[in-house]
């Protein structure tokens, strides 16, 4: 018997049984259930692991599993969203971009964004339990994640992006500016760093006490790229908690342009 005539078959025997029992009702409550049942460990997980102190890296199961159904906020996803215009942007016909992801915390954009955009992707992270949970929930074949401090262990080679998320607000004013120097010298040419951060809140606090750093806005945050590339871009999105931003710096055409998108205003 054949593949196609096998799969016939199969979907035959389903549709009868879907006339025959109420199948879809059924296998329906069973997801129900099992969302409401994941949602309640994501939710008891935050709260063991964020209500007293915090750890360094987020485990963004729980955003998918209980928090974005129970917040409505959608800015967890927007991280790997903008990125992955940036692997785009690199890529060409049928070549996709190498890429080196600094600080990748537990792995999640890395293996649900950019896995399937990306030939190859380099990973680090300088806390052991955010490698050996990415590692375990997030790994692929495309993807090798390290152990190690970006001040000191980036690894070497040519990329042709490098993504920056959720952490240059851990580093000083100082190692940033230093940073920089490194990044820029590990893009190929026409390469594209691209990233998130967040905007310090408006009592002039932090959001965690990790932070080092976080910015005052879009120009304050541009400061730092402009003297590494010729071209910068920053957005800021806004959001009832927070307010968030993505950037990209290239020598080449960056992600987000006029070029790239059709614009049409009257």
């Amino acid at each position: 018997m054949s593949h196609d005539h096998a799969e016939h078959v199969d979907n035959s025997l389903l549709a009868k049984a879907k006339r025959t029992f109420p199948l879809v009702p059924i296998s329906r409550g069973l997801s129900r259930a099992s969302r409401k049942a994941a949602s309640a460990a994501h939710k008891l997980q935050f709260h063991v692991e964020w209500d007293a102190d915090n750890p360094e890296y987020f485990d963004h199961f729980i955003d998918q599993h209980w928090q974005w159904s129970a917040n409505r906020q959608s800015f967890p996803w927007e991280r790997g969203v903008y990125s992955s215009l940036a692997l785009q942007a690199t890529r060409s016909g049928s070549h996709l971009p190498k890429v080196l992801e600094l600080c990748c915390g537990d792995g999640f954009n890395t293996y649900h964004f950019y896995s399937a955009q990306a030939d190859s992707i380099t990973s680090i992270d300088f806390d052991p339990s955010a490698i050996a949970t990415a590692k375990k929930n997030c790994s692929y074949a495309n993807i090798r994640y390290l152990l190690g401090d970006i001040r000191t262990d980036i690894p070497e080679g040519v990329y042709d992006n490098v993504i920056w998320d959720a952490a240059i607000e851990h580093f000083t004013e100082t190692e940033i500016k230093a940073l920089m120097g490194t990044i820029k010298s590990r893009l190929d040419t026409g390469g594209i760093l691209s990233g998130y951060t967040i905007i310090e809140p408006d009592d002039g606090g932090k959001h965690l006490h990790q932070h080092e750093y976080e910015f005052h806005d879009k120009s304050d945050l541009a400061r730092f790229l402009e003297p590494w590339f010729n071209n910068v871009q920053v957005l800021e999105t806004v959001h009832p908690q927070r307010r968030n931003l993505y950037f990209w710096a290239s020598d080449s055409a960056l992600p987000i342009s006029r070029e790239i998108a059709l614009t049409v205003e009257k």
